[in-house]
């Protein structure tokens, strides 16, 4: 079973940090594109952040640059979102995606920020910030 995992989410003061995991069971991330997305109450979910297959590309929202970081390990079967300098409109729940846009030159996986080149994805883990 191809399943997608997120931990880490929790309520934290603004300014505080937290770290978002995402572990893939049934099959490697290796070949995967990884996505963030969040999605708050009666907004669209929109992009946070991706990493490509090789990990060398990342991309973020511009509301999140300088504050949180994408991370993967493959060894671990994992990627990783650090958030830092957290804020109350960073609330939402938060989900990974594995999939991206295939390079055909280089056989990674490019990050792309767009929910519709993602095919497999977490049940999402909540995040809320407040004091």
């Amino acid at each position: 079973q191809l399943q997608l995992v997120e931990s880490g989410g929790g309520l934290v003061q603004p300014g505080g940090s937290l770290r978002l995991s995402c572990a893939a069971s049934g099959f490697t991330l290796d070949y995967y594109a990884i996505g963030w997305f969040r999605q708050a109450p009666g907004k669209e979910r929109e992009g946070v952040s991706c990493i490509s297959s090789s990990g060398g590309s990342t991309n973020y929202a511009d509301s999140v640059k300088a504050r949180f970081t994408i991370s993967r390990d493959n060894a671990k079967n994992t990627v990783y979102l650090q958030m830092n300098s957290l804020k109350p409109e960073d609330t939402a729940v938060y989900y990974c995606a594995a999939g991206g846009v295939p390079d055909m030159h280089t056989g990674q996986a490019l990050c792309v920020m767009r929910s519709s080149e993602y095919n497999y994805w977490g049940q999402g883990t909540q995040v809320t910030v407040s004091s």
